[in-house]
């Protein structure tokens, strides 16, 4: 019997973000009679990881440095001859690269996806990075955009030839995020905010998630109405550089016992199924998860 065919799924770092959590939804539902997996990490893995139920996929971490580090295309090469994947599928800017590597691995099948923009390139402007692309994609079959503005995006100021382009949305796991369920009431808050309207948001605390704009909105609502302190709360779930940096913001505006910083959460269903309102600050989206997923749990979302 015929062995499924192998995907090797190219990543920057396997790390808590919707790019990753779409990745692993696909692994852990995907059939085994159908696909089987392989991730390889530009960077590393991290407990992540372990959100992945399968026991058969194997993880690389070729652990790029920072800035240039060309060690990387001959760690690429030796674990593609190690693996010989049937379909090579990087995401984001940060991959690209592999899409020529496994065609010089001989690779038959390649792909690459764009979930969204760089902070640093946010409008895809960036003529350097348009080139690259471009030249990529020579040796990619087909390219995924996980929304209409990526497509239009590839199309028509990248110039990727709409043959080689396939818009896909993300879906929702509505088992999990659903209309249907009854208002749950989160077990660890650590504050009593019985009767409060709980807003929240969901996301890595990264610049690019802008949730200290969100926080100032909210010390700004204060001030100007200070009675809404008593009667508001918010929830900031999610991990990530700008912890510190957030957690700071609420104690120099006074308002710490009115924000929880959940962290990483398993439980995010749950978690919005408590909140009165979802809110999200992000500079830039490729295609919201969140915002998909507080959708599919009835919530009013800004």
């Amino acid at each position: 019997m015929n062995k499924p065919p192998l995907i090797a799924h190219v990543i920057h770092r396997l790390d808590i973000g919707g790019l990753e959590n779409g990745l692993v939804n696909l692994i852990n539902n995907i059939p085994d009679d159908k696909y089987q997996h392989a991730i390889i990490c530009m960077t590393e893995a991290t407990e992540f990881s372990k959100r992945i139920k399968k026991t058969n996929v194997k993880i690389y971490e070729l652990h790029k440095s920072e800035g240039q580090d060309f060690s990387i295309y001959r760690k690429m090469m030796k674990v593609f001859n190690e693996i010989h994947p049937d379909i090579v599928h990087s995401r984001n800017f940060g991959t690209i690269e592999a899409q020529f590597i496994a065609f010089l691995a001989g690779v038959k099948r390649r792909v690459h996806s764009e979930h969204g923009r760089d902070v640093s390139d946010l409008d895809g402007k960036n003529i350097k990075r348009v080139y690259i692309r471009r030249l990529l994609y020579l040796f990619s079959q087909a390219c995924i955009p996980l929304s209409k503005n990526l497509e239009d995006w590839l199309l028509y100021d990248v110039k990727i030839p709409r043959k080689k382009v396939f818009q896909l949305y993300n879906g929702v796991d509505l088992a999990r995020f659903s209309t249907n369920k009854e208002q749950t009431y989160i077990r660890d808050l650590p504050f009593n905010w019985d009767g409060r309207i709980i807003i929240g948001t969901v996301g890595r605390l990264q610049p690019v998630k802008n949730q200290e704009f969100l926080l100032l909105a909210l010390a700004e609502l204060f001030d100007k109405n200070p009675e809404l302190k008593e009667k508001l709360g918010c929830i900031v779930v999610g991990d990530g550089v700008d912890k510190e940096k957030l957690k700071a913001t609420t104690s120099k505006k006074n308002i710490e016992n009115c924000v929880w910083f959940a962290g990483a959460r398993n439980d995010v269903s749950e978690i919005l199924d408590s909140l009165d309102i979802f809110i999200l600050p992000s500079i830039n989206e490729g295609i919201s998860n969140t915002i998909l997923e507080a959708m599919a749990s009835s919530l009013p979302v800004i």
